[in-house]
């Protein structure tokens, strides 16, 4: 289990205030990490500091709007000064936009590619040239989505053109950075979640759900826990000899 252990390691969280990132900055703190957790409401980042603490986890906070391109060297600093370094990347703060693709308006694709694609490649870009490459070390983990592997079955009403190019975007992204910073010794990695309940998708799954879970082979949504395992392990020496793969954790969903 000792391959597992993230003791003393870095890992800054995007969009970890809440939902996913949260669950993933528990799973890093309960294998021995520390987190520097970004959101944009400094209230939700202290209500989540809280729960961290809770845990026996250390945390820092760090206020940002990650759609501010050009702030992201300034979050970057920040968050290695919070503990001396990152170890650990997740790029998981994303956004979506439901419309049909006729109508789907050009400032809410640009708003969803900014956060889902650019503004994790300029983070990704910044502590990569600050830390992870002088170090030669680094373990970064894109949280892309199911969604990023196909189209939407019609039958759930599902109008997200923009949402899922940019999680398809984000897995390739994933695979080529691997290929460029594998001579860095830095792994890059990219989880797939399939539909879990959260403020995003509050909403769509009030209305298909059931549908959800009947097509789903475990037969139910994903709960707090389901992340923690993949991320860990991606994070981990447990997956050193891994990168440039992605890993879909939905029930099975993406299966059949």
């Amino acid at each position: 289990m000792g391959m597992f252990d993230l003791n003393g390691r870095i890992a800054l969280v995007t969009g970890g205030s809440r939902g996913l990132g949260l669950q993933i900055a528990a799973g890093i703190v309960e294998a021995g990490g520390k987190v520097v957790l970004t959101a944009r409401k400094q209230h939700e980042l202290d209500e989540a500091a809280d729960h961290i603490r809770s845990l026996g986890g250390e945390v820092a906070t760090l206020a940002c709007d990650l759609q501010d391109l050009e702030g992201i060297e300034a979050v970057a600093a920040g968050a290695i000064d919070a503990f001396g370094t990152v170890d650990m990347l997740v790029n998981n703060a994303g956004a979506s936009w439901g419309a049909p693709a006729e109508e789907h308006p050009l400032e809410a694709w640009n708003k969803v590619m900014n956060l889902n694609v650019t503004a994790p490649f300029l983070l990704t870009q910044a502590i990569g040239k600050k830390v992870m490459i002088p170090h030669r070390s680094g373990k970064i983990l894109n949280i892309a989505s199911i969604a990023g592997l196909a189209g939407n079955p019609p039958e759930l009403g599902m109008n997200t053109i923009a949402y899922n190019t940019s999680k398809a975007a984000v897995i390739n992204f994933t695979r080529t950075l691997a290929a460029e910073w594998g001579k860095y010794n830095i792994n890059v990695n990219a989880l797939c979640p399939g539909f879990f309940p959260s403020k995003m998708t509050h909403g769509l799954l009030s209305n298909i759900s059931e549908k959800l879970i009947e097509a789903t082979p475990l037969g139910r949504l994903g709960g707090d826990e389901d992340l923690k395992g993949p991320a860990v392990f991606f994070l981990s020496d447990a997956a050193r000899h891994v990168t440039g793969q992605w890993l879909a954790v939905d029930g099975g969903g993406s299966a059949c």
